[in-house]
């Protein structure tokens, strides 16, 4: 069942289309990833989802809400984690969640989700004098503050380092599996394939392509690719019409080939044919960057 649904959204600035028709829909209690290059119109799509943008045209509803016209109930529902927020410069970490705490009938508990986000032996420190990182996690504890049904989270680990990133990913995970809905906006690929279930592609406005993250990659122009360096020269009409192979290139010496699953036996039974050894030979498979790639690319010939 959708708990949030956004239908042909448009929005323009100075009659700059930024979102064109944007339409997707978040089932309860997944993990939404939004992918797309800076300027594709990914934070003014969450931005209309969280009601801070009215859409010119188009509807966004949140458990079948209006994110404008029903802004109070939406609240109470739907926590967010800007791409940029400031808070007074004064307030303290403690001040912080213990003021957004008190915005909620039904409260989280602010020092355990400190305690999870290593905030806990911040609390005397004013907003003013946390790091970038420090900040960015206090963002999120409010997120989740107010236990809400669907989080919000633009660009959720930008400033954190590989460690506090890991730890935060494991803590949206249990606040999926708490039950909460979760809409991820990232630019980080590793973790879009790690914690989204569905991932919509938007780029110049568009959903250009909804998949899970494995669909995605199976999507890519080279599923698989395969280097090699061959004991003696292979004839390169036969590397051509190899069964699957995307592009062929050769570099001194070394050939990498983009292609599928059915490449690679074709390349083995090639070798074995003509009794060559292939040399350090490599078989990798895509990845959601690729995916990424491919997609923002024939968008952007289009």
């Amino acid at each position: 069942m959708a708990i949030i649904e956004v239908n042909g959204v448009h929005k323009a600035y100075a009659g700059r289309p930024a979102v064109d028709g944007v339409s997707f829909a978040v089932d309860e209690g997944e993990i939404f990833g939004i992918l797309g290059p800076n300027g594709a119109g990914k934070t003014t799509t969450v931005e209309c989802v969280e009601g801070l943008r009215v859409p010119d045209a188009g509807t966004v509803r949140v458990a079948g809400l209006d994110p404008v016209a029903d802004h109070d109930r939406v609240t109470r529902l739907l926590g967010a984690q800007l791409q940029e927020s400031e808070l007074q410069p004064k307030i303290t970490v403690a001040e912080a969640l213990e003021l957004y705490s008190a915005f909620y009938p039904d409260p989280a508990d602010w020092r355990a989700l400190a305690e999870r986000l290593g905030l806990h032996t911040k609390y005397g420190t004013r907003f003013a004098k946390l790091s970038g990182g420090q900040k960015q996690r206090l963002s999120i504890a409010l997120a989740l503050v107010g236990n809400p049904k669907v989080v919000i989270l633009d660009e959720l680990t930008t400033g954190l380092d590989p460690r506090a990133r890991r730890d935060t990913w494991k803590l949206i995970e249990d606040v999926r599996d708490s039950g909460v809905t979760v809409l991820l906006v990232t630019h980080f690929m590793e973790e879009a394939s790690r914690l989204c279930d569905r991932v919509a592609v938007i780029d110049k406005g568009k959903v250009v392509a909804l998949d899970t993250p494995s669909g995605l990659v199976s999507r890519a122009g080279s599923a698989t690719v395969i280097s090699f360096t061959p004991s003696q020269p292979l004839d390169e009409t036969e590397l051509d019409q190899l069964p699957g192979a995307v592009s062929v290139e050769q570099n001194g010496g070394r050939i990498v080939i983009n292609g599928t699953d059915e490449t690679v036996n074709a390349v083995i039974s090639l070798l074995a044919r003509h009794r060559i050894t292939a040399h350090q030979l490599r078989v990798t498979e895509a990845t959601l960057d690729d995916a990424f790639l491919d997609l923002t690319e024939a968008e952007q010939a289009a």
